[in-house]
Parts: C-alpha cells; structure tokens; sequence
C-alpha cells in the first residue's frame, strides 16, 4: 500500500472529536444515561477522547466501555497459532440495560462491524438506544447501517484503504488514504 493524501492530521482530528463531543451532549440533551462504548481498538482510544471533551463542556464523566466484537464477526479469521481467534475481551463499567449507548469506532465502511458490535452489546444488556460516533465514513455499505456522529466523510474507491492513526497506538495522530499498488 502507497501513502495517496493525509486527509486529517492531529488539528483536523482533534477538532473532529470536539464537534462530536457537541453533537453527543446535543442530541441526548445531556449525558444523562448515556455511555460510551469504544469498539476496540482504536474506538477505545476515540471513545475516551470524547469522554474527555465531554466532561470538560458538561463538567462530568460519561462511563467509557470497549467492547471486542471477535466473536461476532460473520468474517472471523484465525490470528493465533493455536488457531483459536484471539478474544481480548470487553470491558463496560456500568449496566447497559436502559442506557443509550454510544458506540465509538474509527471508520466506518462496510457496516458488519458495527453489526458485531451491536450483537454483542444485546448479549451483555438491552440498552434503550444505540447510536454510533465514527471518526471516517468511507462508505461502501454492505449493510443498512449509517452513522449518527461523523467527523469527516471520505468518499474513497474500493481500491483504497483508510488508514487512521492515533497517538495511544501508533505514536502520532494522522488520517491518510492509501492505494493497492
């Protein structure tokens, strides 16, 4: 894969996320019964972000989960040399049931992650909402899924690869586009 354009750097990013943060506080009028839940990985690094955008503008702290949907995935492929997929586990700090729960993830694309990560989240608890807060929408649904949060549309061939990377694990915060050469 060949760099084509960095379409969000560290600014564009952070201001991304703010405007999300609003728009979360906005829409549920308040952070009442709400909870973010990043999907991991890098949704748990955004999700925490947002929460600590949140909590400056609202003046409290919104319960922050991650959820790992490897189970659930209907594309499951091995990653270990046992052959067993590598589950790292979800985390949520409160009861979901009732609440409105925010899923956090990187890029959207296809939708079956977000599938995922809706079937596992009614395994743990039936929460009264789901929403979801992604950072790229790259388009290319292959399920009736969209975003309600979105910090920048990039409207990409299926030749292409959204790339995002966040300080927490990867050392620096960038959005790039990249190409199959």
């Amino acid at each position: 894969m060949k760099p084509k354009a960095i379409v969000l750097d560290k600014k564009a990013i952070h201001r991304a996320l703010t405007r999300i943060a609003h728009e979360i506080i906005e829409r549920n009028k308040g952070i009442e019964d709400c909870v973010l839940v990043g999907i991991k990985t890098r949704g748990i690094d955004l999700a925490q972000r947002l929460a600590d955008r949140i909590k400056r503008i609202e003046g409290e702290d919104i319960p922050v989960g991650e959820l790992d949907i490897t189970l659930y995935r209907d594309d499951l492929t091995i990653k270990t040399e046992s052959t067993e997929p590598e589950v790292l586990g979800s985390n949520l700090p409160v009861d979901i049931k009732n609440k409105k729960v925010i899923l956090v993830d990187d890029v959207l694309y296809t939708g079956r992650t977000v599938r995922a990560a809706m079937d596992a989240l009614v395994d743990i608890g039936r929460p009264s909402q789901i929403q979801l807060a992604v950072l790229v929408d790259r388009g290319h649904r292959e399920l009736p899924i969209r975003a309600d949060f979105i910090g920048k549309n990039i409207p990409t061939s299926s030749l292409e690869r959204i790339v995002v990377e966040l300080m927490e694990t990867d050392g620096h915060d960038q959005v790039g586009i990249y190409e199959s050469e």
